[in-house]
């Protein structure tokens, strides 16, 4: 019987064993898809104990700990304590048999605090002491935690109308790692939702641009784009829902975005219309400036409306679609394809079901103008596990060109979960030293060892045009 998570945690080959020790083990991270906060980032603040960075926003967890019968006083509840919110997360994770929280949680505890022991009741007291005396001291500060997972290129996500003022004086002031800003014109596109009046005068404020009209409300997206541009910024993001895309003329947008900002209802059609053409517009603009667009499709959100209206968004009550958007997305690609202006483009599958879809849809839209340029996205969200991150790179595998994929990205609000590359970079040697064992590829150890040095970061770093 192998020990719990030894060196050779999910290795099961020798060759397995010999690219993740000399090629993955320990090299930078590059994560261009997070939800951290930059303002922590740049304060540099310390936590007050383990409850408040390991369960404070982290939404996987509190699922698990509802799962497990807790009470929600002990997950999001103002009321208890955060040794009391610990408490019950250590009587839920022995119970996690299967679940990669199980493997997250003890990779965190092993590499940030050098613990050895697995979390439980038993345990609770020990641990806790231990991680909180290591919380205190300067080495455990937010930019702390980043430089010792060897963090060197991060991107948050970011609205258009943010000011970016904490990016600009991180990147004044550290040079040990970049914090990069996302474009994520969620609110800019979201013509539905009740606050998108309100939203255009925000973003009229930040662009310089009195939004009237629908041109307006390009060009002041056109300006925010360039004042991301300007501030390192090198990938945009888009949460994709439902119907996504159905063609309509200028005159039809710009008609649709006059009926709206008048304060009349606009009918299903209409909202698919608007999202998908300001979308494509969006896309030449990325492509201009060199940028990657992601595209995460397939969330059903907030699903409790009881729980929504208690706690709000991003609480751990969303989940997969399982709605049909192939011949949409291949119309949004094309749209802007026609014109030659198709941005890099990194495609995420939420619903396993859509990843054989997508795996086929790259080979519409690489031109050979960047390797890669279409990609199939790492395992997302409910698909972040062993074997949705295998499925992945099989997909990869039968429908694209393996050696060019980008890698992984932790897409967390938590600054302890960094080790999820770690997780991830072991899921890809073992994947690719089974099929070497298996007689499917040779053995070239400098090939293989430079292709897993690329997918873990450099990769990423050629993608997003990061020097």
């Amino acid at each position: 019987m192998k020990k719990f998570m030894d060196e050779d945690f999910l290795l099961e080959t020798e060759a397995a064993k010999v690219l993740f020790h000399n090629y993955a083990e320990g090299k930078p991270i590059v994560d261009f898809h997070n939800h951290l906060n930059v303002r922590e980032i740049y304060e540099d603040q310390n936590y007050s104990d383990l409850a408040e960075v390991w369960l404070g926003g982290d939404h996987y967890k509190w699922r698990a700990m509802r799962g497990n019968g807790i009470s929600e006083d002990y997950i999001t509840g103002k009321n208890t304590s955060g040794r009391e919110k610990y408490d019950k997360w250590s009587e839920t994770v022995p119970n996690l048999f299967g679940n990669p929280l199980y493997h997250w949680t003890h990779l965190e505890i092993q590499r940030y605090f050098g613990i050895e022991d697995t979390l439980s009741p038993k345990t609770a007291d020990a641990l806790w002491d231990k991680a909180n005396e290591l919380l205190a001291t300067e080495k455990y500060s937010t930019r702390e935690l980043l430089v010792q997972m060897n963090v060197t290129e991060l991107c948050t996500t970011d609205d258009p109308a943010d000011t970016l003022e904490w990016h600009i004086k991180l990147q004044e002031e550290e040079k040990r790692f970049t914090a990069r800003p996302t474009f994520r014109p969620e609110n800019a596109m979201g013509i539905q939702k009740p606050g998108f009046i309100e939203y255009m005068h925000r973003l009229s404020e930040a662009s310089g641009t009195d939004i009237k009209t629908y041109d307006d409300l390009k060009e002041a997206l056109r300006k925010r784009i360039a004042f991301f541009n300007e501030h390192g910024c090198r990938i945009s993001d888009h949460s994709l829902e439902g119907s996504i895309y159905k063609p309509a003329s200028e005159a039809e947008l710009a008609a649709i975005f006059e009926k709206r900002m008048t304060g009349d209802e606009l009918s299903c059609d209409e909202i698919t219309k608007f999202r998908g053409g300001i979308l494509v517009y969006l896309a030449k603009e990325y492509n201009k400036v060199n940028w990657v667009m992601q595209l995460h499709i397939g969330a059903i959100r907030n699903n409790s409306t009881r729980m929504f209206e208690k706690i709000g968004v991003d609480a751990g009550f969303d989940s997969e679609d399982d709605f049909n958007y192939a011949a949409e997305l291949s119309a949004l690609l094309d749209a802007a394809d026609y014109t030659g202006e198709l941005p890099k483009t990194i495609l995420y599958n939420l619903n396993p079901k859509d990843i054989e879809m997508l795996g086929s849809m790259l080979g519409n839209f690489q031109d050979g103008s960047v390797p890669g340029k279409i990609q199939l996205g790492s395992g997302w969200w409910f698909c972040d596990h062993k074997t949705g991150m295998e499925r992945q790179m099989e997909t990869l595998c039968n429908y694209g060109v393996f050696a060019h994929f980008v890698g992984m990205v932790t897409d967390s609000r938590s600054f302890l979960s960094f080790p999820r590359h770690e997780y991830f970079r072991r899921i890809l040697c073992n994947f690719i030293g089974k099929k070497v064992e298996n007689g499917e590829y040779p053995w070239d150890e400098e090939y293989l060892g430079k292709m897993v040095e690329n997918i873990c970061y450099k990769n990423a770093l050629n993608y997003l045009n990061i020097e």
